[in-house]
């Protein structure tokens, strides 16, 4: 049966996904055959969203964000947002708001250690609509304490997305080959180059070039912290004439060398 067409622009409240009087003050969501461009909604519990493979994208009132598997979205319980999800293998985390009680407001996107990835991994071992055991609560009661500590890591870098159907065309496109030229960009996405200059300032809030270079960096990021390929191949792959010029936009970016950023992300 075809799947029946949501309206995202839509404000469905408040959504519990689970009873409230029966559900524990965590757990888990498995999102691998959700595929849907959700509408608006909130949640009376926190949200920490992470996607395993591929991306997600999520959205509140003031941005809209890609998550690769580099990032994941914190969304504190009360927060209108709205997400897409396309069968990805993917997984929620809910708590309820006690136990990160300075949750802060609006969406923040997180960078994912080693050990975030490893903790919402493990986390699908106990759903939100199920009791859980001893060791169940004790895993919470440490996954909450640790978000206290992952949410003041906002990540340095993001890419915004836009309803544009060119535009998330030509965006799609960089992303997947991030050493193409614009041309090539906008030969795909049907549009001239100077349409697409114009489309990404007034939609993005930046111009074609930065966002390509936020592009290479978070292809690089994900390659620092997943892989153990060489700094030489990292920057070719993501498209850098050299080495030097990967550091220098890296630093000036995220703060660090690539060196020290892949150092700290397997602590």
């Amino acid at each position: 049966m075809p799947h029946p067409v949501i309206d995202a622009n839509r404000d469905l409240g408040l959504i519990t996904l689970a009873d409230p009087a029966r559900r524990p003050i965590a757990g888990a969501i498995l999102q691998d055959d959700y595929d849907m461009d959700s509408p608006w909604h909130h949640h009376d519990m926190h949200q920490l969203q992470y996607a395993f493979e591929g991306a997600m994208e999520l959205e509140d009132e003031f941005s809209r964000h890609l998550l690769p598997r580099s990032l994941a979205g914190w969304v504190p319980a009360g927060t209108r947002h709205r997400n897409s999800l396309h069968r990805i293998r993917s997984v929620s985390v809910l708590l309820a708001p006690e136990c990160v009680p300075d949750a802060g407001a609006g969406i923040r996107i997180l960078r994912v250690s080693p050990l975030m990835q490893a903790m919402m991994a493990e986390a699908i071992r106990w759903k939100l609509d199920q009791p859980h055991d001893a060791t169940g609560s004790a895993f919470f009661a440490a996954f909450a304490l640790l978000c206290r500590e992952w949410i003041t890591d906002q990540a340095p870098l993001t890419l915004p997305i836009t309803n544009d159907p060119l535009l998330r065309a030509a965006l799609a496109f960089v992303r997947s080959d991030p050493d193409s030229q614009m041309n090539a960009a906008a030969r795909a996405a049907g549009l001239s180059e100077r349409s697409l200059r114009r489309r990404c300032m007034a939609q993005l809030g930046m111009g074609w070039d930065e966002y390509r270079r936020r592009a290479r960096l978070l292809s690089a990021i994900e390659a620092l912290t997943e892989t153990d390929h060489s700094i030489s191949r990292i920057t070719a792959d993501a498209g850098f004439e050299s080495q030097s010029a990967f550091a220098r936009a890296f630093r000036e970016l995220i703060g660090q060398s690539p060196r020290a950023f892949r150092a700290q992300s397997r602590r």
